[in-house]
């Protein structure tokens, strides 16, 4: 999996390409970890290039949202969310969790 992020002047962009299961989320926790312990909460993610999450990249999302959230220092927004993931989050009950957004530009405009 590979992970490119962009720090905007309002948020953070963090775009993974590949699947999201047990052996890649780590990478991908330490990413989002890199940005919120930088002092940057306000985080969107494009998954448009993630083909699959498993319950370890839910955990993941759900674990930075909360960090996020803290105190209303910000939050991470879902943009361009495949069908699939976008029903894996709804049939764990995370859609009120996020915002969505249909494109990675949209997004950053609205953080």
């Amino acid at each position: 999996m590979e992970i490119t992020c962009i720090q905007y002047k309002h948020s953070d962009l963090v775009k993974p390409e590949g699947r999201v299961d047990s052996a890649t989320a780590p990478q991908l926790a330490k990413a989002l970890e890199d940005i919120t312990n930088a002092g940057r909460f306000r985080i969107v993610l494009d998954l448009s290039g993630v083909d699959f999450m498993s319950s370890a990249g839910l955990r993941v999302l759900i674990s930075t949202q909360k960090t996020c959230k803290r105190y209303n220092r910000g939050e991470i927004a879902l943009a361009a969310v495949p069908k699939r993931i976008y029903d894996a989050l709804d049939l764990a009950g995370f859609i009120p969790l996020f915002r969505f957004f249909d494109s990675a530009l949209d997004a950053v405009g609205a953080m």
